[in-house]
């Protein structure tokens, strides 16, 4: 049994070694300098479907994902509950959540000028969801979150 574990262990290290060592396509790395021309301090993830690359510009940090064809997916920032649009807390007033702690904000900019708002609540240590709003405050998703 102790044989079988070890193998499988040995297996799934050797399969996340390898993920973590995938070189970022050049294609990938051109499109982020074009996108993001003053960014600092940048740092590249292999996220299996896409590559992430969090970054600074003009003191604020982002996370920018590209597809392995350089195409930008979406970039995402940290705001705070205060910076949150008025028709984005006005659709969490009007959603069951609107009782639960936010947590945390995040400002998400996708591809056609579209801006989503993904809003991290919780209610108690075990119910905790990630909200995702549209700009114009329409709840779009609820997931649990751990």
């Amino acid at each position: 049994m102790k044989k079988v574990l070890f193998l499988l262990l040995a297996v799934g290290l050797t399969i996340v070694t390898n993920a973590q060592i995938r070189k970022i396509p050049a294609s990938v790395t051109e499109a982020f300098k074009e996108k993001y021309p003053h960014a600092t301090k940048i740092e590249w993830k292999d996220k299996v479907t896409s590559f992430a690359a969090t970054f600074e510009e003009d003191g604020t940090q982002y996370e920018a994902r590209f597809n392995s064809k350089g195409e930008w997916q979406e970039t995402e920032e940290q705001i705070s509950e205060e910076e949150i649009p008025e028709t984005v807390k006005d659709g969490l007033e009007k959603s069951k959540y609107s009782e639960w702690e936010i947590r945390k904000v995040r400002r998400i900019e996708m591809p056609g000028d579209v801006v989503q708002f993904k809003v991290q609540v919780e209610k108690s240590d075990i119910q905790k969801k990630n909200l995702l709003f549209s700009s114009d405050g329409k709840l779009l998703k609820d997931n649990i979150t751990i």
